[in-house]
């Protein structure tokens, strides 16, 4: 295990806490979980875009599929993720969180398995469907496992962490398929093939996510009872009380009622709006005239683009921790100018449409960085699950729409010229969380100059120096919003 030490400049650097003195205790490790989360993030996003290898190694001729019906398949996912994340939201507040994702890991894997067997585009959609719901409590779990053991000026670096899988799994995904492709001696078709591997890695990694996963700093099995002390003490600095077991109405109300997590959840549906780029980009670049082989080779460095753009956003907010929404800002230029070239650039440009195709599908990066500001900005066992499923409900809602729009090929104008029009709302609606947590914060400074701010007298510590209090971010008046 790595070893981190806490930042120096935080300024009760060791002032005494709960009895126990955060100086004393300056060294200690909380890295191993880091490579299971990635591990399952991987597998997620492999999941999603092996539909788009499949499709250019014949799933769409052996189906039969219409072009609608192939937009389907890819929409009847996000159909199932939309149904799981109302249950769920009840489920990860009352559920031990790590535990109830492992299960739903393994169960996502098994049916994975499932996509092999198929003969129609009816069976097809139905276990895409299940897979869909089986992975709906991934993605709004692990921005909840990020708030709870890390930070708040660490979230942008640990949500990329995750987030760039999606690179990842593009790159190993391409090579994966191309590698099942060139074997001519596999006796049932290659994309059968390339689901039942990644069913298979999804079960051991779920195993794996159930069996070392701990829920909080109390039960993590890779730290001793020093470093236990020290991890509580640090997420004490945010008032951060780890995972709970209990749903508040109240917290619901509070969620539904807070215009910020509204513009979370346009958020979610915003910057999803143009993710059939990643389920089309291959199918565009197919339509040039590339074979098969050539076409899956041509797609794969579009994964390390999406890397590259994603971790110099990161690196942008190390430098500007307190700029992050103007970052995310930046990093809409690049995929808008691709969708752009997708739109006008022509087949003969080739290589042209290509570099095109990989821009435009850098919707990570920006995605990155809102996932952190979410992760910061609300408090709350049952406020943060409510916020983070409505990221995620819009993310379906964005996904469904979407890919009925991307049906008339090779270069699905409409769904192009939607991807133009929502990356230009998504600006706007960053410009509109940043103000809204810039008057809040102003509101609650003139407070605090006031003599008024009084939350830090209402939390109860308790093992560990741990909140035992469950504050939101409204309710704790000493909260600051990131922006």
């Amino acid at each position: 295990m790595a070893d981190i030490k806490d930042s120096a400049s935080d300024k009760d650097e060791g002032q005494s806490l709960s009895g126990l003195n955060v100086g004393d205790c300056e060294m200690y490790t909380v890295e191993e979980e880091k490579a299971v989360m990635c591990f399952v993030f991987f597998l997620q996003y492999l999941d999603k875009q092996s539909l788009s290898y499949a499709a250019v190694f014949g799933l769409k001729e052996d189906l039969d599929l219409t072009s609608s019906e192939y937009s389907w398949t890819s929409s009847i996912f996000y159909v199932g993720q939309l149904v799981s994340e109302w249950p769920f939201i009840y489920l990860m507040s009352r559920l031990p969180l790590t535990k109830f994702v492992g299960v739903t890991v393994i169960i996502w894997g098994i049916i994975c398995m499932c996509l092999a067997t198929p003969k129609n585009f009816a069976g097809f959609a139905a276990v895409r469907f299940l897979l869909g719901f089986s992975e709906g409590a991934v993605s709004p779990a692990f921005v909840t496992i990020t708030s709870i053991w890390y930070r708040k000026k660490e979230h942008t670096t640990r949500t990329a962490l995750w987030i760039t899988m999606n690179g990842i799994a593009q790159i190993i995904g391409c090579l994966l398929m191309y590698g099942i492709g060139k074997n001519t001696s596999i006796t049932i078709q290659p994309w059968r093939v390339l689901f039942l591997i990644c069913g298979a890695m999804t079960v051991v990694a779920g195993i794996g996510f159930f069996i070392l996963m701990p829920n909080g700093p109390n039960d993590a099995w890779f730290l001793n009872e020093r470093e236990r002390v020290v991890l509580s003490l640090r997420l004490a600095k945010d008032r951060e009380g780890g995972d709970k077991t209990a749903f508040s109405i109240a917290q619901l109300k509070e969620a539904l009622m807070d215009p910020k997590a509204w513009a979370v959840f346009w958020f979610g549906v915003l910057v999803t709006m143009q993710s059939p780029v990643l389920t089309f980009a291959s199918l565009v670049i197919e339509s040039i005239g590339y074979t098969e082989l050539e076409t899956i080779l041509y797609t794969a460095p579009s994964g390390a683009v999406q890397i590259l753009l994603l971790w110099i956003g990161t690196f942008l907010a190390y430098i500007f921790p307190r700029q992050r929404a103007l970052i995310a800002l930046a990093l809409i230029v690049p995929p808008f100018i691709g969708t752009i070239f997708l739109l006008k650039l022509t087949v003969s440009a080739q290589w042209g449409l290509i570099v095109a195709s990989w821009l435009a599908s850098c919707i990570t990066a920006s995605m990155s960085i809102l996932l952190s500001l979410s992760a910061s900005n609300f408090k709350g066992n049952t406020k943060r699950a409510v916020v983070n499923t409505m990221f995620f409900i819009g993310y379906c809602a964005g996904c469904i729409g979407s890919a009925q729009l991307w049906i008339k090929s090779p270069r699905y104008t409409e769904g192009v010229i939607t991807s133009i029009v929502t990356w230009c709302l998504l600006f706007v609606a960053v410009i509109i969380y940043r103000i809204l947590c810039a008057r809040d914060n102003k509101a609650r400074d003139a407070l605090a100059d006031s003599g008024v701010e009084d939350g830090a007298q209402e939390v109860e510590t308790g093992q560990n120096g741990l909140p035992e209090t469950d504050l939101t971010d409204k309710t704790d008046t000493t909260f600051r919003y990131a922006l």
